[in-house]
């Protein structure tokens, strides 16, 4: 599904509010745009009108005046049937208005000399005795047009109410529309983010990651609550100016729809230089928030190695990039902007010029003065909505980028989160049948790994660094698959369940602990509700955290801010084991969990340990061989196979590997001491 329909789709979510929105746009539009019609009708009904054909006729005639001892009438306003005569006419010429007591031939040049008004019409031209008006006579004369005018001014008025009041409702409708897509995009994306395998994130820098679910999906919420809503009303405007024209003139309405094609190939062009630009843009943002998030995060390293200037270096390189990428755009917006807008405009006024001026030449294509009016106030208007149009090409293309990166995102594929909630706590058995698996193909990191956990066993897996370790747990997490052999938990395959249910029996204690922004319990319980804030204690207490929660002046509750910063790595990983043991897991994994913990916290915690372990099927990767002698059994790795298992005292009476690695390790910190 390409972006458009995405975007289209999302937009149906809402529809409901998006039709309302509309709906109430047309008919605020509708009344703005009666205002050049009603303009037209008092200029030519009222303020021209005493230009038209007047009659003699009596004082109980509606509208009539009374000049020169007569009363006249318009011929407009005259009763059905009544007879005419006593022709007449006023016209002006200049400021002043003159009064023509008989019929005129036409009507053309106006010239006034000596008491007579000349009218000229190519080779013609007649004379005709004229009387100039006084100020009174010719208020006189528009005292009748007084009414009209002030009932269409009201008119006018309550209509630019009443469409001022619908425009804020279609206005407020259409970004609360607006931004409820957004909001649901980016819950879409932020849970399939939770979705993801953990192979994704390793491919990926979290820079990049955060950069699509923040600054690309904000600039997609310009798509919706800035672009949409100027194409929406634009759109609308335009197709009611257009209606209008039509109604006025046809020939030149029809000169005038030419903007539309023009408007097309000219998003057409645009879009072909921008998309590449805009694919730039935010390719190379995405690589800024990926260096700044690294930055932030190595700090300590950077400053203490002294590579400031070359991280600096770096990062301007990319600014450097982007800063003329932008310029590029830049320069791109505008030349297809308010230029081409304004070459648009004068050309239309000239046909606007050209049209009326060649009509005025016949003497039967004569335009009212109210109809060449409206026709300059809609051709002023229309180009409006062009302007409006045209300037949103730039976040138009930048949004349609945007989204295609959220949406390739949300395209890739990722794992189930929700799954069957496990009937009962698995037993702890553990069997690896065969088990090879490799991150990348052809670069095997397990091969054919086969050992058996019973109910309650402590296991170790010792090795140096690459031997496969941590593989072992990834595939006993799920966190990747095995591309050969199976992995039993209590005799059933772990690939029938699903890896929410596969979790729920396990419990994790990482190397690095991982604290988030909260507070000391809620990191125990991660906000689980089937965990109370006494039982997180209570888990804190087990690890031999009592001293740590005393310490602190709120206790549990005592804020915790990110990565736990503001605590040691002992503290923080005490905590972890308490998160761990909070869940009252089967089957409890420490990777290496006492490697970044000094000797007095280790025997803490080995003691806690040694109390919660029991009936719990217990995997050990740990790296300080001291700490697994009491381990049921060991398994030594090498190069992604088991080399040796067995106990502690098994192994060394072989006095293989392990055998050599324990007296390594002994003999160091013997020298140490």
């Amino acid at each position: 599904m390409n972006t458009g329909k995405r975007l289209w789709n999302y937009a149906l979510y809402y529809k409901k509010l998006l039709i309302w929105a509309v709906v109430l746009l047309i008919i605020a539009v509708s009344a703005e745009l009666t205002g050049p019609f009603i303009g037209k009708k008092m200029i030519d009904d009222h303020i021209l009108g005493v230009e038209k054909t007047w009659y003699k006729g009596s004082s109980e005639d509606p509208g009539a005046v009374r000049f020169q001892g007569s009363y006249y009438v318009r011929e407009d306003r005259m009763k059905p049937g009544a007879e005419k005569n006593g022709e007449a006419h006023i016209y002006q010429v200049g400021t002043a208005y003159y009064f023509v007591g008989r019929p005129v031939s036409f009507d053309g040049n106006r010239s006034v000399s000596d008491g007579k008004l000349t009218m000229s019409n190519g080779k013609e031209s007649r004379t005709y005795p004229a009387v100039t008006l006084s100020k009174q006579d010719i208020f006189q004369f528009y005292r009748p047009e007084i009414k009209g005018l002030m009932t269409l001014i009201g008119i006018y008025a309550g209509l630019l109410i009443f469409s001022v009041c619908f425009h804020y409702g279609q206005h407020y409708l259409l970004q609360m529309g607006a931004n409820r897509i957004i909001q649901r995009m980016r819950q879409d994306v932020f849970s399939h983010i939770q979705k993801m395998p953990i192979s994704y994130f390793d491919n990926l820098p979290a820079g990049k990651v955060v950069a699509r679910i923040t600054n690309d999906t904000e600039a997609v919420r310009d798509l919706y609550v800035t672009v949409l809503s100027t194409f929406v009303t634009s759109g609308v405007y335009m197709l009611g100016i257009f209606t209008a024209l039509f109604m006025l003139d046809v020939r030149l309405a029809a000169l005038c729809l030419l903007i539309v094609p023009i408007l097309m190939v000219w998003s057409v062009i645009y879009r072909k230089y921008a998309s590449v630009f805009n694919q730039k843009i935010r390719s190379i943002n995405s690589e800024i928030n990926a260096k700044m998030n690294e930055s932030i995060q190595g700090m300590p390293i950077i400053q203490a190695f002294r590579r400031e200037k070359e991280t600096m270096k770096e990062f301007e390189e990319l600014n450097e990039a982007h800063f003329r990428f932008k310029n590029k755009m830049l320069s791109l917006n505008s030349l297809m902007s308010h230029s081409l807008v304004n070459v648009l405009r004068n050309i239309a006024f000239v046909g606007l010029i050209w049209y009326f001026g060649s009509a005025s030449l016949n003497a039967s294509g004569l335009i009212s003065i109210g109809v060449l009016y409206a026709f300059v106030d809609y051709l002023n208007r229309l180009f409006q909505p062009v302007t409006g149009i045209v300037n949103q090409f730039s976040k138009l293309e930048l949004a349609r980028v945007s989204a295609g990166r959220v949406f390739e995102l949300l395209q890739e594929k990722g794992t189930e989160t929700q799954g069957v909630p496990a009937k009962r706590k698995a037993e702890g058995a553990v069997e690896f049948r065969d088990v090879s698996f490799a991150y990348q193909q052809g670069e095997t990191v397990l091969k054919n790994i086969s050992f058996t956990a019973e109910k309650g066993e402590t296991i170790a897996l010792v090795g140096h660094t690459g031997s496969g370790k941590s593989s072992i747990l990834n595939i006993l997490f799920r966190f990747y698959d095995a591309q050969k052999g199976d992995v039993l938990l209590d005799g059933k395959s772990i690939y029938s369940m699903s890896r929410q249910e596969l979790r729920s029996h396990m419990g994790i204690v990482l190397q690095d602990p991982y604290l988030f922004s909260g507070t000391i319990g809620s990191n125990v319980s991660l906000n689980d509700d089937s965990i109370s804030l006494e039982q997180a204690e209570e888990a804190l207490r087990q690890v031999g955290a009592g001293g740590l929660l005393q310490s602190l002046p709120q206790g549990i509750r005592e804020p915790v801010m990110e990565k736990g910063g503001t605590l040691s790595s002992g503290q923080r990983q005490l905590i972890s084991f308490a998160r761990a043991l909070a869940f009252n897991p089967a089957i409890l994994i420490l990777d290496e969990a006492t490697a970044h913990i000094d000797t007095e916290t280790e025997a803490v915690i080995q003691k806690a340990l040694h109390v919660v372990k029991q009936g719990r099927t217990t995997f050990v990767i740990a790296h300080r061989l001291s700490t697994i002698r009491n381990a049921d059994q060991i398994l030594v790795l090498e190069k992604g196979r088991i080399i040796e298992k067995g106990s502690h005292d098994e192994l060394m009476e072989q006095k293989g590997q392990y055998y050599q690695m324990y007296e390594l390790q002994k003999g160091t910190a013997q020298s140490a001491v």
